[in-house]
């Protein structure tokens, strides 16, 4: 296989990226300066040599401990649950909540081969056994494989009956038309509705 075919089936990896938006984005390199493909491998190097996951929530850091685990301004009794990095971001961005994170490192797809042992499910207990943490809001998406995975940790979470569990809330997004909500977003808002 020529470089430039391993470079096509390495960005087709990628989420989101087919192999058409896979051999757009090789081209465009091949028609940049040198210089700026290698600082681009150069960047992919350092990420892979020096990022890893934190080793209290498995948020992505170079240090032992991310930013968000280190703040002692932080709720140490609020935890949200999510499923990737990506949600941390999003949850930050609207500067809502203030307490801390665990990042399970995906969602269990028992259909991919994704059980719970490849999660970091241990990491939650560790969490819950310093007895630190009085609430757990589990921020999973609201596909099939998130609502499992929150399922399965509303059971888990069980056992711990100090502990509160609370889920985000569903529902209609803020400006959205009814129209052009799909039928599952509805039903959630049906269900969830607030007496006025």
């Amino acid at each position: 296989m020529s470089a430039l075919e391993t470079l096509i089936g390495e960005l087709a990896r990628l989420p989101g990226v087919g192999r058409k938006t896979a051999q757009r984005l090789a081209y465009h390199l091949l028609q940049q300066p040198r210089d700026r493909m290698l600082a681009l491998a150069t960047a992919l190097q350092v990420v892979a040599e020096k990022v890893h996951p934190c080793d209290s929530c498995g948020q992505p850091t170079e240090s032992l401990d991310c930013d968000i685990c280190t703040d002692p301004r932080r709720d140490d009794s609020l935890l949200c649950v999510v499923e990737e990095p990506s949600a941390v971001v999003s949850l930050e961005r609207a500067g809502a909540f203030r307490g801390r994170y665990l990042v399970l490192g995906g969602r269990l797809s028992p259909l991919d081969g994704i059980g719970p042992e490849a999660l970091r499910i241990g990491l939650l207990e560790r969490r819950l056994a310093g007895g630190l943490v009085r609430e757990v809001i589990l921020a999973t998406n609201a596909s099939l494989e998130g609502e499992a995975t929150a399922t399965y940790l509303q059971q888990l979470l069980g056992s711990y009956p100090t502990v509160k569990i609370s889920r985000l809330a569903r529902g209609l997004p803020v400006g959205g038309e009814l129209e052009y909500v799909d039928g599952i977003t509805l039903s959630h808002a049906l269900t969830a509705r607030e007496e006025l």
